[in-house]
């Protein structure tokens, strides 16, 4: 039986919905959410392998934490309620003491066009959208907009962010951000939806891809100032960008401008990401779909099915970028929609490199791709990437090197480690629970008083250090793994889960934390019921899985931290804390950790009345679950790339007053320059009075 979850939606139609506005549905997604899924396949259901599949729970429980990781746990990155709903009111709740590094007053839930921080904390913006980047660059002006000044500026919609540290300048780091996608209605004054002028389209095009940007930290205070120079950095949806692995060279990635099939013009809707322990920033292609026009004019039933299966759809393009530039017009050139949807590796310090696409991590939205280093044992050494598909009923992913990686920052530990995304198996994962039967749709506990299991990780690719690769999927050549990933993931029987975004491993127990947004179709007609990893039908919150991985293996164990929502309903958790102590919090997007080991959220589409926000949470120890919100963003923006260290917080503040009804000509936020002005993109750091410990 199969049980509906009433929300608090307005109306039926957008039962299990986030309160995401649909403008920004429109143009960061295609309207995703409006849309059948794309996985239509009938791999199995969790419950059918729940009846087919033992726990070995107790016995991984066993070995688990023999793998510790080694650097790259810095930084990723995309819902809370008013004080009705419980939220924490001080430093410390429900007794005891907080966590290290979770001491501040929790901030309310609240819908204010600003940032919201805790008392005793200060803020600045370090960039925004038009700021200047490269030497030359002319300042903004909104009523002038050119593709050439933008090419030049900081771009649109900031999305994961890191710091990676300048060699030989103290204090200097290189702040790298995605720029995930473009709301051309909030651009442009007197914006037609989907009838872009060549300029406003070209403009857009260099708004995407990836800033690099040195920034000065600032002496006794958590303040960043970017340092115009040189070594900064712009790519755009134009850049020449390498493709690797089994797709490279393949029938499905040639074109018309690239009969080698190997190089990329550009990278676009890049959403979160990873650094690496050798330097270099990992920017994961998502929601690449909804920019090809066309869709519905692709007779060959082959590619038909391949395009339907990633989501494409004529309606789904808001960007018509194909009026311009044939490359996006599918009726023209079908493959180029092959040539996104990877992980795209940038060195910052080499402003002349030349990006890396790595097909061997596979094709899908990647939200993200995270780092994980093997500390011990006969694999000391080895590299394993995280990688979440973002879309409902789509899969958990990782990518298990064969090439160790080289310690130091020697070019040539460099140049080796440069090559170790193209070496290894690409595995997709199935998820079992302890409580078979248990789960009927309501979030309700099972008797066992979690909800938690084991899993497998299923091999699709293996990639050897000469280039040639092997397929473990029956009837699905390497070149077809890498392309149509999802496609093979379908045919091994992976676990339909809802919205995988960011994951991360845990820098010191080697935990990987996943963010499960939301899933509007969980458990309707047709569509996959409810588990125990996704135990509510119409998930309209989300939740956070844990898993405890044999990391260079294929087994694992997994509970769910949290699901997510009002803690006065009965179908939230929070890893056991007392629920009336906790900050509610809906829709996790991104994760991270801070130097005490805690985990930290941000939010994306908030469906309980508030702002987005990003959240701390205890994972150890009685305060277990523990969750405080440390911010909210302002109105009609979503909370993305949240780094935590010692002296500040950052976090990238994406499509302010981004709502319904609004546009650059009815402007709903004038963030964050106050007055008239029009909302811009930024990211934001904040630090403690006098330059203290951020939550000591």
């Amino acid at each position: 039986m199969r049980i509906p979850l009433q929300l608090f939606a307005p109306s039926g139609e957008d039962v299990g919905r986030s309160a995401r506005a649909r403008v920004t549905c429109r143009y960061k997604c295609g309207e995703a959410c409006w849309h059948e899924p794309g996985n239509t396949g009938d791999n199995p259901y969790f419950r059918d392998l729940l009846r087919a599949r033992a726990s070995r729970r107790a016995v991984l429980r066993s070995s688990a934490g023999a793998a510790v990781a080694l650097g790259a746990t810095s930084v990723l990155a995309a819902c809370g309620s008013d004080e009705s709903t419980g939220a924490a009111s001080s430093s410390s709740t429900s007794g005891g003491t907080a966590a290290s590094g979770m001491n501040f007053t929790p901030v309310a839930a609240n819908t204010e066009d600003a940032l919201v921080i805790p008392d005793g904390y200060r803020q600045q913006v370090v960039i925004r959208w038009g700021d200047p980047v490269l030497p030359g660059a002319p300042a903004f002006d909104f009523a002038a907009q050119t593709p050439e000044a933008q090419a030049q500026q900081f771009g649109f919609n900031n999305d994961f962010a890191g710091l990676i540290p300048v060699d030989g300048v103290p204090n200097h780091h290189y702040l790298v951000c995605n720029q995930e996608y473009t709301t051309e209605e909030f651009m442009f004054t007197g914006y037609t939806p989907k009838e872009p002028t060549e300029q406003q389209a070209r403009i857009s095009m260099a708004a995407h891809g990836i800033t690099v940007v040195e920034v000065a930290a600032q002496p006794g205070t958590g303040a960043l100032t970017p340092v115009v120079g040189q070594r900064n950095r712009r790519i755009t949806a134009s850049t020449p960008t390498g493709l690797t692995g089994p797709a490279a060279g393949s029938e499905f990635v040639i074109t018309s401008a690239d009969p080698a099939g190997t190089t990329v013009l550009g990278t676009i809707a890049n959403c979160s990401g990873g650094l690496t322990p050798w330097g270099t920033m990992l920017s994961g292609e998502e929601n690449f779909n909804n920019y090809f026009s066309n869709a519905s004019t692709v007779t060959d039933p082959t590619t038909k099915a391949d395009l339907e299966r990633y989501s494409f759809t004529d309606d789904g393009d808001y960007h018509q970028w194909g009026r311009f530039e044939k490359r996006f017009d599918l009726a023209q050139e079908p493959n180029e929609a092959n040539r996104f949807g990877y992980v795209v590796e940038v060195d910052p310090h080499d402003p002349t490199s030349t990006p890396v696409k790595h097909s061997a991590l596979g094709r899908l939205k990647h939200e993200s791709a995270t780092i994980h280093v093997v500390g011990s044992g006969p694999d000391a050494g080895t590299v394993v990437a995280y990688s979440g598909d973002d879309e409902r009923f789509e899969y958990i992913y990782k990518f298990v090197s064969t090439r160790k990686m080289k310690t130091g920052l020697s070019s040539t530990a460099r140049t080796h480690n440069l090559g170790i995304l193209d070496e290894g198996t690409l595995y997709v994962a199935s998820f079992t629970g302890d409580d078979p039967g248990a789960i009927d749709g309501s979030g309700k506990l099972p008797p066992s008083g979690s909800f938690a299991g084991s899993g497998t990780w299923h091999p699709l690719l293996t990639v050897n250090s000469d280039g040639s690769a092997r397929s473990h999927v029956d009837g699905m050549n390497p070149a077809q793994v890498a392309v149509f990933t999802r496609t093979a993931a379908d045919k091994v029987g992976a676990t339909k889960m809802d919205r995988p975004e960011d994951i991360e491993p845990h820098p010191r127990t080697g935990k990987v934390y996943c963010a499960l947004t939301n899933n509007s179709k969980r458990g309707t007609d047709g569509e996959a019921p409810a588990d125990s990893a996704n135990p509510r039908n119409e998930n309209k919150n989300g939740q956070i899985i844990e898993i405890t991985d044999n990391h260079t293996g294929t087994d694992f164990t997994w509970d769910l931290l949290l699901v997510c929502g009002d803690p006065e309903e009965a179908d939230t958790y929070f890893g056991g804390f007392d629920k009336a102590s906790v900050s509610p919090i809906s829709c996790p997007d991104n994760v991270a950790f801070d130097p005490h080991g805690n985990l930290w959220i941000s939010t994306d589409g908030n469906a309980l009345d508030s702002n987005d926000g990003l959240f701390a949470v205890a994972l150890d120890g009685d305060r277990r679950g523990e969750t405080k919100q440390f911010l909210t963003v302002p109105n009609g923006a979503e909370t993305c790339g949240p780094i935590i260290d010692r002296d500040r917080v950052i976090v990238c503040v994406q499509h302010p007053g981004e709502l319904d009804d609004h546009s650059a000509d009815n402007p709903a936020s004038h963030w964050p320059d106050g007055g008239s002005s029009q909302p811009r993109p930024a990211v934001v750091a904040v630090w403690r009075d006098g330059g203290q410990p951020i939550g000591v």
